[in-house]
């Protein structure tokens, strides 16, 4: 069953990277905060009518949350608008392998202290030996 969800997630990556060229594009075209608004806004009507047809948990449970947990929403228009900014300005691959390489080192330091309730999985040479890769493939792909 863990191959089922490394496969959900490998494909939500491939959509992260058309997403990327698609709101890159549409930032050119009406702006880049417009850019960043219709996608998020068009998400939003989406996630809407999905949860309103399929939905099994308590959406109004979000106003008792901790506040801390409504901050993913500002984190990912945050993401959009950077990507919509940049992706004109570097490419698709460019933009990915770094956000990639900012989520390895930040999701390994939330691993490391098992931050938000998660699992604790301690920081070891070989996930450093992993970052160091990483950071080597993300100068390859920015090296002119």
């Amino acid at each position: 069953m863990k191959w089922v969800w490394m496969l959900l997630a490998l494909t939500a990556g491939m959509a992260a990277s058309v997403q990327a060229g698609v709101n890159g594009g549409l930032g050119k075209r009406v702006g880049v905060l417009e850019g960043a608004f219709v996608s998020f806004l068009i998400g939003t009507i989406v996630l809407f009518l999905v949860q309103l047809f399929f939905g099994k948990g308590e959406l109004l449970a979000m106003f008792s949350v901790p506040k801390w947990q409504l901050t993913g929403g500002i984190l990912g228009a945050f993401y959009v608008f950077v990507m919509v900014l940049i992706v004109p300005k570097v490419g698709v691959a460019n933009s990915l392998a770094a956000v990639i390489a900012g989520q390895l080192v930040m999701s390994s330091i939330i691993d490391h202290f098992g931050l938000f309730g998660g699992q604790r999985i301690p920081f070891d040479m070989t996930r450093l030996a992993a970052i160091a890769c990483l950071f080597l493939a993300l100068w390859l792909f920015f090296r002119k």
